[in-house]
């Protein structure tokens, strides 16, 4: 028995390391995220009777949830709101699935998310209004949806933000000074929304800035001085806007990539497209 006791205890030791214990709740809102996305007709479909780390596109890390990997998985249905009751997630990527309906509230109380990836579904509505509670989130991707509302006030609270992509939405408003809240954004990207208005002066205060992507909505006026600040700005794509041509002398000298073509601005003798012409499109 002397023997048998340190293999017996060394062999418990073992299956516990191995079967992870997850909190009933964090259990129970993969199964309603499974159930509610069609996971039968998942790519990769989960065991539910396997081991949760044996789930695939599920990370354990000290008996709880800290990422969600299901790119391009054939999800097809909504996002549960007791999502929010993994609340150790650190990684939700949901990218390229067939999601719709609206973004859950609840997904903002998860506040130790650090990327939140919902891009290319069909999700619709409005980004959530406490977006800014997520203190800790540093990349929010959540381009080629149907995103139909303003950018929330507290989405300039993400203070540790580094990339923000809402290209290719339905997003209306302006972009507010209360930008240079976002001193660590490197990615900024809104291409093919319907944002209006001026780029405000405060965004030359983002110094890490190296790409920022505005093409193809309805802001106008000229680009503020303050652009010239941005040292890091290597990618500029402003065509399709009704800004005035003057305002382009104010770029950095070192783009690499760029795109702010004359005959797409105000000056031009054949617009594009009308204000009335592109709220047509975004309301179809």
């Amino acid at each position: 028995m002397k023997i048998l006791t340190p293999i017996l205890a060394l062999f418990f030791s073992v299956t516990i390391f191995a079967n992870p214990v997850i909190p009933n709740a964090e259990k129970q809102a993969l199964i309603d995220l499974y159930n509610a996305t069609n996971g039968p007709n998942w790519n990769v479909k989960w065991d539910l009777n396997e081991p949760i780390d044996q789930w695939h596109g599920v990370k354990v890390e000290n008996n709880a949830v800290v990422g969600i990997n299901l790119l391009m998985n054939n999800l097809e249905g909504t996002i549960p709101s007791s999502i929010a009751n993994l609340q150790q997630l650190q990684h939700l990527n949901l990218g390229f699935n067939k999601l719709q309906g609206d973004i859950p509230t609840e997904i903002t109380e998860i506040k130790t998310l650090t990327q939140l990836e919902l891009f290319m579904n069909n999700l619709s509505g409005a980004i959530p209004a406490t977006i800014g509670s997520l203190n800790n989130l540093e990349v929010l991707t959540l381009y080629n949806n149907q995103l139909n509302s303003e950018l929330p006030n507290s989405i300039y609270e993400l203070r540790q933000l580094k990339v923000l992509q809402l290209s290719s939405n339905k997003i209306t408003g302006s972009l507010s000074s209360a930008i240079a809240n976002l001193k660590e954004i490197e990615v900024l990207g809104f291409f093919d929304n319907a944002m209006m208005g001026i780029v405000p002066e405060e965004i030359g205060e983002l110094k890490n800035l190296n790409e920022f992507t505005i093409a193809s909505n309805l802001f106008e006026g000229e680009l503020p001085n303050s652009i010239q600040n941005l040292e890091n700005l290597k990618t500029f794509l402003a065509a399709d806007n009704y800004f005035e041509n003057s305002s382009f002398s104010a770029l950095p000298l070192n783009l690499e990539v760029k795109d702010f073509i004359e005959e797409n601005f105000t000056n031009s003798q054949n617009q594009k497209r009308t204000t009335s012409t592109l709220v047509n499109e975004i309301e179809d």
